[in-house]
Parts: structure tokens; sequence; C-alpha cells
């Protein structure tokens, strides 16, 4: 992991006092709510339906042992005892108390962690691939340069008032789990010859408006990426709208200009800087890849040992977990392991202290002490030893955190919706567990095989419904409230939104909808045929006939 220098540090430790008397200010009445409001909202704070909210930024998603321990301390100090993990990998809790919210920055900056720009009209949290560095199929690690680009946004000057939020994701890999079609700005990183190149995307996103992000720029050397996206985002700052906050993203902007227009203007930007101190250069690369070295790897036989082929075959719970919660690791004799936060009636992306405090505990044993969040609200255990699996699962099944339901139904995304956020037409948390509590028949969601449900509370998509497979949207009828079903989206490559199925439905109605559209799948489907390849096939009418025909 990246470790703070003194620059790193100073500058957290100085943004701790500065909200510190932003804060004392605002509450002694010095500060209007409306000067305090993008104050706060740097600092990740959001005054939220019930309560503040306090989203802490993981940069890519890494995470250290004794950084989840200060975030389960500061969970049952300040909060109710646990947190929540978000679709761009950061950390949220829930209930703080405002005036409290200063020392929950200081306790964090201890263990060089922060707020800064995890909200507010700025360049948010860099994402990435959660098994970046340890997986197949990747051209080279992205994870230094997601640091770097961290290390230019952070504080710029320039773009602290954007017109709207500005999103980042970065992938490597043939898989895209970064989503970063979906992105105001996409970067794929990969070789050409013996050099780095990037792919840049831009103008994708979800939200009121979904758009999947167009190519801007094929080949950029990876040296220039600073300069590049520094001028991608000057001319965002220019010419996005700030009337609008509806239409004042990137997408908007490259639509109505047209990408190649858009991209002639970034070029002329670019070329007042392209040749500047803004290039990554060899040593700089050097100094942050350093921070990411292979941990002291042991020397395993590429072989499934013995014993852990004999708790396989004996142990059927395990090798289900083995099956749908590890995978292959690029190290022999070690495999990835996810971690889902989907237990039952639990709200997805929920982890308790004493989880949290077992997660560290989990790390330091059997991973080198470091963990990922990643962008379906899950953790991740990157370098377990193949030889160790059998005793952390059985670890994972004390604090239940051994639900063998990764890439299922369960796995769900689902935001905060309508419980906490202001924003929220609708909850989108008692409509995950109503599903999750229908389909409790686990051989049945095997058989369904891969199939992303994601949820969102409002047109908002934290929950990312426009590209699950079947997407749920929350909608406000005249004070009450109901759930729009869409299907067909994906993230990853082939990258679309999923098609309005119809009219939408009352919160009762929503688990037999859901089974309506996966009796038409079990139905339809040919061979191992997936949801998605099934659903490309027949079309949409198959599935809108079945859920309407006895509710029209």
């Amino acid at each position: 992991m990246y470790q703070y220098d003194h620059y790193d540090q100073a500058i957290v430790d100085q943004r701790v006092a500065q909200f510190r008397d932003q804060t004392q200010r605002f509450l002694s009445g010095a500060l209007s709510a409306e000067e305090y409001q993008p104050l706060r909202l740097q600092n990740g704070l959001y005054i939220q339906r019930h309560a503040p909210m306090l989203r802490i930024a993981v940069p890519y998603g890494m995470i250290s042992s004794g950084q989840l321990r200060a975030i389960a301390e500061i969970t049952r100090r300040y909060d109710r005892g646990y947190a929540h993990i978000s679709t761009r990998q950061n950390i949220q809790i829930n209930w703080p108390e405002l005036e409290r919210v200063p020392d929950i920055l200081a306790d964090l900056a201890k263990v060089q962690m922060h707020a800064i720009q995890t909200s507010g009209n700025c360049i948010r949290n860099i994402t990435t691939d959660q098994f970046a560095g340890v997986i197949d199929g990747e051209q080279l690690d992205p994870r230094p340069y997601c640091e770097i680009l961290r290390q230019w946004s952070t504080l710029h000057p320039e773009f602290a008032f954007l017109p709207r939020k500005f999103k980042i994701a970065i992938s490597a890999n043939a898989t895209d789990r970064a989503a970063i079609l979906a992105h105001d700005v996409g970067i794929e990183l990969k070789r050409y010859d013996q050099d780095v190149v990037a792919d840049v995307y831009v103008g994708g996103g979800l939200g009121r408006t979904p758009i999947i992000g167009s190519l801007l720029k094929a080949n950029l050397p990876a040296e220039d990426l600073i300069s590049y996206l520094e001028a991608v985002v000057r001319v965002y700052n220019q010419f996005g709208r700030r009337d609008n906050k509806y239409k004042a993203r990137i997408k908007i902007l490259a639509k109505a200009m047209g990408v190649e227009a858009f991209g002639a203007k970034v070029d002329a930007q670019w070329d007042l800087k392209k040749q500047s101190e803004l290039q990554i250069t060899e040593s700089e690369l050097a100094r942050v890849s350093s921070c990411f070295s292979a941990p002291d790897y042991q020397s395993f036989d590429s072989q499934v040992p013995a014993e852990l082929e004999a708790r396989l075959n004996e142990n059927r719970l395990f090798a289900r977990w083995f099956e749908k919660n590890t995978l292959a690791h690029r190290q022999p004799g070690y495999r990835i392991v996810n971690i889902a936060l989907k237990s039952a009636g639990i709200a997805p992306g929920d982890v308790t202290h004493m989880q949290l405090d077992a997660l560290a505990q989990l790390a330091d044993r059997y991973s080198f002490g470091e963990l990922r969040t990643t962008h379906q609200q899950n953790i991740v255990l990157a370098d377990v030893p193949q030889s160790q699996l059998y005793e952390l699962w059985q670890a994972l099944q004390i604090h239940e955190l051994a639900a063998p339901v990764i890439g299922t139904l369960h796995d769900m995304i689902c935001c905060p919706g309508g419980d906490f956020c202001s924003l929220a037409n609708a909850k989108s948390i008692p409509i995950a567990q109503a599903i999750q509590a229908r389909f409790d028949d686990l051989d049945y969601v095997y058989d369904l095989g891969q199939i992303e449900l994601n949820i969102s509370g409002c047109m908002n998509a934290c929950g990312h419904h426009h590209i699950g497979h079947i997407g749920i949207l929350g909608v406000d009828k005249k004070g009450r409230e109901f759930y729009q079903v869409a299907l067909g989206g994906r993230q990853g490559r082939e990258a679309s939104i999923g098609k309005i199925l119809g009219p939408s439905f009352g919160a009762e109605d929503m688990p037999d909808v859901i089974a309506k559209i996966l009796n038409v799948y079990v139905k339809e489907r040919l061979d191992e045929e997936s949801f998605l390849q099934t659903y490309d096939r027949i079309g949409i009418d198959p599935f809108k006939e079945a859920v309407y025909a006895t509710s029209h």
C-alpha cells in the first residue's frame, strides 16, 4: 500500500485543523449554513434524513488492517457500531454528531485516512479493479497510476468548484471490473510494444441521464495522463453548465458538443501543458510503484493441496464458498477471497464494528494485513494461501461473513435509500431484504447463475441500477413509494443501459415481479445460457408479458 510521506501527512493534518475551525465557527453562528455547506461537503460530511453522514475515502479500495481497526473504533465511539461500504469503494458512517466530526477526522489522520473530496463538486475518489495486482489478465498494475492521479487531484485549486462532481475509474484488465464506461472519465491502461498507454473514455455516467462513455483519446502515452486529464477537466470547468445541476455533468457537455468537438478543445488545452512539469517521470512512477510491490509470498506448488482437496470433497458448504467466493491468484498456491457483506436481514454493504475488528485480525493472519473494498459493496482478502482457506472459512463463519453468494442474485448492490438519504424517493434496503428472503433456496439461486441485481432509491443512481442485469429504481408517485424495473443493463466492455420493463410496482409486489422475471429466464434459457444471453436472444417482450399479464 501507499504510505504517506511528511507532505501527505501535513496536508491531512492541516485539513483537520481547518475543518475544526470552520465547524466551531458554524456552531457559534459565525458561519451561516450556506457558507458552511461547501466546506463540510469537501470534507465528506452530508446532512441526511435523520443525521449527518460522513463518507471516508478509501483510495482505489485499498485499506490496511490498522486502518480498519480505526474505523471499527470510530463506529463504536462516534456512531452506532457499524459502517457501510459504498459503490465507490468508500466507507460511510451514518450517525455521527456534527460537533464530533472534527474529532473523527483527527482520528482518521492518525492512520493516514481522511474524508477529503468524498463529496462536493470536485474530483472524487478514483476507483479501480478490486483485484488489481493479483489477478491474471492484467497488462499492468493500475494502482500506481491511481495513486499518482489521487495526488494530482487532491485539493487541486482549479478544480475545487467544478460544475458538478467528477468521477474517474481505471482498469488494466481485459475484464473491466471498474465500470470505466459508466464514469465521467474512464481509463484503460495497456501495454503497446514496450510502452504503457491509455485509452481515455469520456462522458459516461448514470443518474438522471444515463450515458455510456465514448473513446476520446486512444493510445495516450501514460506519462501524459496528468496533463491530458487536466486539459479534460479544464474544458469541462470552462464550458460545463452551472445553471442547471441536472445538466451540469461532463456527459451532458460531451453529448451537446459532440465527442470530436469536445476532443478538439481538449487537445488545444493539452498543447499548452503537454511538455511540462505535469509529465509522470520514470523516477516518480518508480517511487510510487515501490509501494505496490508484491508481498513476501511463500513458494508453493501450483497444485491444490491434498488436505484442501479432501475438505472440498467432504464439506459441501465449504466447497460452495470456495467455488463462489474465491478466485485464482496469479501467484501459485494463493487464492483471492471475496467476503460478501450480504448476510440475510442485513443491508447490503453494512458491516458491524465487531466484524470490522475480525476482518482486520483475519487480514493480519492470512493476507499480509491488507484488504480491499469493492464496487459490489464487499471486502476482499487478496493474498490467502490455499492451505489456509478452510481455517479462514471457519473463522468467517463465526463472524457471519461466510455467505457463499458472490456473483449470485443475493450479491445485490443497494444504496442506503429512503431509510437514510434525504434525496431518495423510496426505500431500497427493504426491497433488497424482501427479494433475498423470497429466494432463500441457494440451490435455486446457484442454478440461475450470474445475475447482477442493482437497486437505487432515486434517479441519482447510487445503486447503479441502470447497469444491473436487473435494475430497480425507487420512484415517488403522489407521496407513495413505487419501483420501476429495467432489464438487460451491464457494465464492463459491453456496457449498456437497461431497458425499462413498463409501469412501476408497489413495494409489496417486488418479490413476485422478480420471481416472474426469473421464471421466464428459467423457462426460455438454452443449455448453459446466462440471464443476459437469454435476454439478448428473446428480447424484453416475453418478460413484459409474464410480469404484466395478471397485474394489468
